[in-house]
């Protein structure tokens, strides 16, 4: 096997010791503890099982190419197993190399991208780790495989991360899901994300390199760190498991199975988020269980402010066709869902804001999907958590208040599922028909 030559930081470790004499009890007591503490030390640090990476020689259609980095001018890698490295496009197809245990700068050289101090011809590079199957990128640790794509400007590469199925859910489940709630819960969440990651990858999959992120524009998707014995008690129950539903067509398939942190105490109908067509499972939900699971300051969320100059930009930067309004001086609530809901075994109204029309300061207007908006100005969705608020003008600034809910709040509601597993005893299954009405279970292997 070649190696890639690495430049290891010089360093020494010295060693001191000393022996204190004292009773052999002191002594066998004290080397009790200690051993306890290991003992225990030990136990904590195996939240993360690694196990060999399942299904590597499944098809591709049960392959999912993550995108871990786009755009990137370097990374770190380090890969404990030997590893093969596939050049598709040069003559040199495959080449073997022994374990990278010290950390391996990977960067651009005159548009070629070099391993430690190796450069390799091509722009493609396919690492494919053996047994575990299991690389380390930036800290991280990834299973399957590795693909550097060099971009058409030569001046910066991406970072894919294909993986078979079940464990790209297994690095999803417990970024999306507190571990320690209701299997139930992670059941259905495991079935919900295999669905929309499936989905995802049939619809837009074919017209690039990679099918999801790792981000929440997608699922996040956090490889080992998230994994740990309930996920996977999980992903193994439901192996192959989907949701499917009847289409206007009068056709059978999976579907864009959606999901939020909590609805805040219904769920929306999709096309007024997203768009698309309609479909049964899509269409909003009463959800009286996620304020008994949800943290009263997530719950409910606090006033928010933004600079209208600030607003004004960030929705030109997204849509630049709005451009033709000068500055966004006014934000109407165009439409919206009202709800009647029982709170604290009180009815009242839930109103969560779908459109907004945009008046600009030449009188000319514009309209956008309230969850744009949303987005747009907050990418990070912790601020203005949902579209459950009020949009009040106040000087030079907006203000977002009695904000409520966190996520777009379409599909599978997560908090909601948890209450529906713990207080109800209620199955994946049941949790699952209850959020998609009208769906139904169906094995893709």
């Amino acid at each position: 096997m070649s190696q890639i030559s690495l430049s290891a930081p010089d360093g020494s470790f010295k060693s001191h010791s000393r022996v204190f004499f004292a009773r052999s009890s002191v002594i066998f007591h004290r080397l009790s503890v200690i051993f306890i503490c290991l003992i225990c030390l030990c136990s904590c640090r195996q939240r993360h099982p690694v196990k060999v990476t399942p299904q590597m020689e499944t098809g591709e259609e049960f392959w999912i190419r993550v995108l871990l980095l786009d755009d990137a001018k370097e990374l770190k890698l380090r890969i404990a197993s030997s590893f093969s490295i596939l050049q598709p496009e040069t003559a040199v197809s495959r080449e073997r190399f022994g374990p990278l245990n010290s950390t391996a700068d990977v960067h651009l050289t005159a548009g070629k991208i070099t391993i430690g101090e190796k450069t390799f011809n091509g722009n493609q590079l396919i690492i494919v780790p053996d047994s575990p199957h299991i690389f380390n990128l930036n800290g991280s640790d990834y299973r399957g495989k590795l693909t550097l794509l060099i971009n058409g400007d030569g001046k910066s590469f991406d970072a894919v991360n294909p993986v078979p199925l079940e464990p790209y859910l297994a690095g999803v489940i417990g970024a999306e899901m507190p571990d320690y709630w209701e299997p139930a819960a992670l059941q259905a969440q495991a079935i919900a994300a295999r669905t929309y990651c499936l989905y995802i990858k049939r619809r837009f999959g074919s017209a690039r390199v990679w099918d999801v992120t790792k981000t929440q524009a997608n699922q996040v998707y956090l490889g080992v760190a998230a994994e740990s014995k309930q996920v996977w008690q999980a992903i193994d129950k439901t192996k192959g498991q989907v949701l499917i539903c009847n289409y206007p067509d009068g056709s059978k398939d999976i579907f864009a199975c959606y999901y939020s942190s909590m609805c805040g105490g219904h769920t929306e109908d999709s096309q007024n988020v997203f768009g698309g067509e309609q479909l049964e499972p899509l269409s909003g939900v009463r959800c009286p269980y996620c304020q008994y699971v949800a943290r009263p300051s997530s719950f409910f969320w606090p006033v928010v402010w933004f600079d209208k100059a600030t607003v004004t930009k960030k929705l030109i930067e997204r849509y630049p066709t709005l451009k033709k309004l000068g500055w966004i001086k006014e934000l109407v609530v165009e439409r919206q869902s009202d709800y009647k809901i029982n709170t604290d075994n009180q009815q009242s109204l839930l109103s969560r804001l779908t459109f907004i029309k945009l008046v600009g300061s030449n009188g000319k207007s514009d309209y956008i999907r309230a969850e744009d908006l949303r987005i747009t100005i907050d990418p990070s969705g912790n601020k203005v958590k949902s579209t459950i608020c009020k949009i009040k003008s106040t000087g030079e600034k907006w203000a977002f208040l009695a904000g409520r809910g966190w996520g777009h709040g379409v599909g599978l509601c997560q908090c909601g599922a948890q209450a529906m597993a713990r207080m109800e005893s209620k199955t994946a299954y049941e949790i699952l028909l209850y959020y998609y009405p009208g769906s139904e279970i169906d094995y893709v292997y």
